[in-house]
């Protein structure tokens, strides 16, 4: 007899389950990421129950009037096989109906994306390793404080779909522990910023936002020299050469590859001048 899937909202212990889950996968889910997406879609969450038990979940995250992003799709070892995954998957398309869809897809997956409809865009290359940064010693370097937010939010609309205010404020947010963010300003101009946070392993960078390559390194450094020692991972597109080399220079070993993907126009994105993109697991 198959089992019957019903889909609700993600409440509270359902995300902490959740990340148990992505944890489980591999996916190394910062500490306190979840608030973030919440903030921009409190509604972007659902979860698959079988006679009261959850078995799946999914993230489907609207960003502005026509975006929106899936992530967190994940169906518990022990119910696979069963068809309880693809009805959530329905529920995110809905939620998303009208908007350009993006997602990343590890690569054994990008074919039975593409059926669906998705489009290739870019890959990212996720980097990790011991930081051996040293905070720089740069009087142009400081730290992210909600004083600076609205630059911030302005530096930041080239690098994603649509604005992410929201989504941004409280990813920002300095009050949130295991989180520390820095901006790059030069002659009053706010020319990068980056932020550092606590995952489930080591600490994660993303988004890391330069200028130009050395604006870059000096933001890497102030970034990961917080956690010298300890582990770093940096999310690095492909088609940034710059980024690639900064993670090599700093000893960031590459561990995986995703594709984004798109359903629908793809946004064009300035990819030349990112160096670290903001997460790959919820979206």
């Amino acid at each position: 007899m198959s089992a019957t899937l019903v889909i609700r909202p993600m409440e509270a212990a359902d995300m902490e389950r959740a990340l148990d889950w992505a944890a489980e996968e591999g996916w190394n889910p910062g500490l306190e990421d979840a608030a973030a997406f919440r903030a921009s879609d409190p509604g972007g969450f659902f979860v698959g129950e079988c006679d009261g038990t959850p078995v799946s979940c999914i993230s489907a995250v609207r960003y502005g009037e026509d975006f929106g992003f899936i992530g967190f799709y994940i169906c518990h070892p022990d119910w696979r096989g069963q068809g309880l995954a693809r009805p959530l998957w329905d529920r995110a398309l809905e939620h998303l109906k009208g908007r350009t869809i993006g997602l990343d897809a590890v690569l054994a997956q990008e074919e039975t994306y593409r059926l669906a409809g998705f489009e290739s865009d870019y890959h990212t290359l996720r980097h990790g390793g011991l930081s051996v940064a040293t905070p720089p010693m740069d009087p142009r370097v400081a730290v992210l404080g909600q004083g600076v937010m609205p630059s911030v939010l302005a530096y930041d609309r080239p690098f994603f779909a649509t604005t992410r205010d929201r989504f941004l404020t409280t990813w920002c947010a300095p009050m949130i522990a295991g989180r520390r963010g820095y901006v790059f300003v030069e002659d009053g101009t706010l020319r990068g910023y980056g932020v550092i946070r606590r995952c489930r392993e080591g600490f994660k960078i993303g988004p890391l936002l330069a200028d130009t390559p050395e604006i870059g390194d000096t933001l890497f450094q102030a970034l990961a020299g917080e956690v010298r020692g300890q582990m770093v991972f940096l999310d690095v597109p492909a088609a940034n050469e710059a980024g690639l080399d900064l993670a090599e220079q700093y000893e960031l070993s590459p561990e995986f590859e995703t594709v984004r993907m798109y359903r629908g126009p793809s946004p064009e994105l300035d990819l030349a001048r990112t160096y670290g993109i903001t997460t790959l697991e919820l979206g």
